[in-house]
């Protein structure tokens, strides 16, 4: 028996692969799924079986094309409802793979079709459960994503979660390794540990949620307290999960069109895309090309992408690094933005030399916004509430990246303001996007509230995250 995680940090996501005796199992994959054929024809192995834990939101699965290329059997559990061929298996049901074999256990909460896939091994020993949403290491699956489709209240969804979890989860033995779908810096939780791998037992006594002596009253009431308004996008990853999307290949063969200044050009006058930059932030503030938005694909990229942009349907025109536009394309189809129409040949150098016009982001550093501020100078501070309440520059106004959306119109037009996030990544994406929307008098500070704690500006006084509500 052979069991490997496959974790992508961005996405904070973990996809599964398992074989025993030339069977292969692949729990929640991603959209791109030739790894997953390739490490098993490599071993002379059969895809068998696609497990879905449920309908994802924060990502599109590689569900329908693994299936495609290789005939295995998608497997849900009960209450879903595909709009394509997938076995719909029943509460206990047991699937044979290879000497090995799977339990479904159907644990709702997260969403009514939510399933952990209990793992026996050769001896029928319980070894491991892959826990989707379920569970996390730290936490588990927020209970106000499946409101509309179940017509259920998150508070309802919550008390169902606790039963599961408590009638299917918690009497399994404590040496069971829990394998959870996402970890720390996933929108689907707020609690998350940073390993990826605990035991069962190791939960009971650390995941709040697992406290033997908590009432279903107690547990609805701290699962539910705290959460933010998902991403909008997550409904529509849900629909393109339950209903299908196109192929990968199709995506990746439109979004790797090249195109000249001029074509470029022209493709973002006709089609209304959005000019997407993706390249280090410390490259985008020397100079872009005017209207283009930065997210960064070395930080938290479809996140973002998703949080920003929001209608998957938006048509999109790339500015990549050099030889990183196939990584750009493909991690923004995970997330479901297949309208890429192509991308920036040559890049911006190439843009510049054709004769066009860039623009750039005023910086400064920390200690010349401290002066600044000493001026009267209006702060922007575009970290999470939490950062925030935690510590801040007195009187800086917060403007959330999350937000910047629904809360540009707080920000002044029409008076210099400087910006800043925790490091520099995140206010380079609001700049960008001010800038983009007619805010131009606008300087990002270099380092963040990183660089910024370092100063004398008057600050308020550091409150410990945890203990914030």
């Amino acid at each position: 028996m052979k069991i490997e995680q496959i974790y992508t940090g961005c996405l904070a996501q973990g996809a599964y692969y398992i074989e025993s005796n030339g069977e292969v199992a692949i729990v929640d994959p991603l959209r791109e799924v030739q790894p997953y054929i390739d490490q098993a024809e490599k071993s002379g192995a059969k895809i068998k079986y696609i497990l879905e834990t449920h309908f994802h939101a924060d990502f599109v699965s590689g569900h329908l094309t693994l299936a495609e290329k290789t005939g295995a059997t998608i497997v849900y559990g009960p209450q879903a409802n595909p709009k394509f061929e997938a076995h719909i298996a029943s509460d206990g049901e047991e699937l044979k793979l290879g000497n090995v074999t799977i339990k479904v256990l159907h644990t709702p909460g997260h969403t009514m079709e939510s399933t952990t896939y209990l793992l026996k091994d050769e001896e029928g020993e319980d070894h491991a459960i892959f826990t989707g949403d379920t569970l996390f290491l730290g936490d588990v699956g927020r209970p106000d994503l499946a409101q509309k489709a179940a017509h259920m209240t998150q508070e309802e969804l919550a008390a169902t979660l606790y039963d599961s979890l408590r009638n299917k989860v918690m009497p399994l033995a404590d040496d069971i390794i829990v394998y959870p779908g996402h970890g720390a810096g996933s929108a689907c939780g707020k609690n998350m540990m940073k390993e990826t791998v605990d035991t069962l037992g190791n939960q009971k006594k650390m995941n709040y949620a697992l406290r033997e002596n908590m009432t279903k009253e107690e547990f609805v009431k701290e699962v539910t307290d705290g959460l933010l308004p998902p991403p909008q996008y997550f409904p529509l990853n849900v629909q393109m999960n339950k209903e299908g999307y196109d192929s990968i290949d199709d995506v990746l063969e439109k979004g790797l069109r090249k195109l000249g200044p001029d074509a470029f050009e022209a493709a973002a006058n006709e089609t209304g895309a959005i000019l997407l930059d993706v390249r280090h932030q410390n490259e985008f503030v020397k100079g872009f090309v005017p209207n283009s938005v930065f997210i960064g694909l070395d930080g938290s990229f479809a996140p973002w992408v998703g949080a920003l942009i929001r209608d998957v349907k938006q048509p999109i025109l790339l500015i990549s690094p050099e030889g990183r536009e196939e990584e750009a394309v493909t991690r923004l189809a995970r997330v479901g933005f297949d309208n890429v129409l192509g991308y920036l040949e040559g890049g911006v150098e190439a843009w510049n030399q054709a004769g066009k016009e860039l623009d750039t982001m005023a910086l400064e550093s920390a200690e010349d916004m401290a002066t600044a501020y000493k001026q009267g100078a209006i702060i922007v501070d575009v970290r999470k509430p939490g950062e925030y309440q935690s510590e801040h520059v007195e009187n800086a106004m917060n403007i959330p990246l999350d937000f910047l959306n629904e809360q540009m119109a707080e920000v002044p037009k029409d008076k210099s303001f400087h910006i800043h996030c925790a490091g520099g990544y995140r206010s380079v994406i609001a700049g960008s996007i001010l800038k983009s929307r007619g805010y131009h008098d606008l300087i990002n500070v270099e380092g963040g509230y990183k660089a910024i704690k370092e100063t004398d500006v008057p600050k308020t006084d550091y409150v410990c995250p945890s203990t914030l509500k």
